[in-house]
């Protein structure tokens, strides 16, 4: 297989494989190219593309692998299974390269894949991407290597952001401290609690991430939070949900929910996943407000800026001794 760029749709998991993809391939000698930002434009093309029945970030991974067609040699989709009964993911991620290859059958540029039966599987993992670089013609000894260096990569960079995340909530605690001994009202601080693909992306949380910036209030991701503590945390949740990133998330709300004022759930219409999990979340987390947020393909942000504007308002009324807590 001669391939010398190869490309990768900004969404999914790419928000929290990126850099681990990228450097795998770069060590293999490959160019790679992203797709553009997600837009108005490409969701559009990705809904067109797609089945009424897929999800929003589904329609959104489409548009942006339309995005790479005959741009690149090859685009690479990977299919993560659900082989652990606490450390699955959704099925869309597992039928992604069948789905892309269905979409894009008359298109010239071929999907590249691996698959991760069991991410927990470390020697797995490692063999799945070996194979990979065989495929792509380099031998066993350089795809090793690549693959080591990019896993190193990959959890340097989830480090600093824990690591960043934690020097803020240290930030906020002296803040805090100082208004109360100043019998000021100190800065709220909320967590953002959605899958990566739609927090970091720009487009699609951006209003929401914007109207909480104006009120000058400190933003937690739930996704940069220690990823093994917060799956151990999950289990006081639930003994039962197979997914691991909705563990991760959930096990997060628990590890800081001590430490945060409010919560700002946010999902992609129509996320099985998120249908179940966040309505127990709702029911579960006491004392501790959650504006349950949903973006869709025809609505989209539409009407957020106000009600995240209204829940803001609300936290602050509340921090000034507006309601009384029972």
């Amino acid at each position: 297989m001669n391939i010398e760029t190869i490309g990768i749709p900004q969404a999914l998991l790419t928000y929290r494989f990126h850099l681990m993809w990228k450097t795998f391939f770069n060590e293999l000698g490959l160019t790679v190219i992203e797709s553009r930002p997600t837009d108005s434009a490409l969701l559009a093309r990705g809904d067109s593309l797609s089945s009424d029945e897929s999800c929003l970030a589904s329609k959104v991974f489409i548009g942006h692998v339309d995005d790479l067609i005959d741009r690149v040699d090859a685009i690479f989709v990977p299919s993560y299974a659900s082989v652990s009964a606490r450390q699955g993911f959704c099925t869309k991620y597992q039928a992604l390269p069948d789905m892309t290859a269905n979409i894009f059958r008359d298109s010239h540029t071929p999907i590249v894949s691996l698959l991760i039966q069991d991410m927990s599987n470390a020697k797995e993992a490692q063999s799945a991407y070996i194979q990979l670089g065989e495929q792509l013609g380099r031998d066993k000894h350089k795809a090793k290597h690549a693959y080591k260096t990019a896993l190193k990569a990959q959890r340097a960079a989830d480090a600093q952001a824990v690591k960043a995340q934690e020097l803020q909530l240290k930030k906020v605690s002296r803040l805090r401290q100082s208004a109360q001994e100043a019998s000021a009202a100190g800065p709220l601080v909320i967590l953002v609690v959605a899958h990566p693909y739609i927090s970091h992306d720009a487009y699609l949380a951006g209003p929401v991430l914007e109207a909480l910036m104006e009120t000058d209030a400190y933003i937690l991701f739930a996704d940069e939070t220690d990823k093994k503590k917060a799956f151990k945390e999950s289990f006081r949740f639930t003994e039962t949900m197979p997914w691991l990133i909705s563990r991760e998330l959930i096990g997060s709300i628990l590890m800081l929910q001590d430490q945060i004022d409010g919560i700002v759930l946010i999902s992609a219409f129509p996320c099985g996943p998120d249908s179940m999990t966040n309505d127990a979340i709702m029911r579960y987390i006491h004392g501790t407000p959650i504006l349950n947020l949903m973006i869709d393909a025809q609505s989209g942000t539409a009407g957020i800026q106000t009600r995240v504007e209204s829940f803001m308002d609300i936290l602050q009324f509340q921090q000034k001794g507006g309601y009384l807590h029972g």
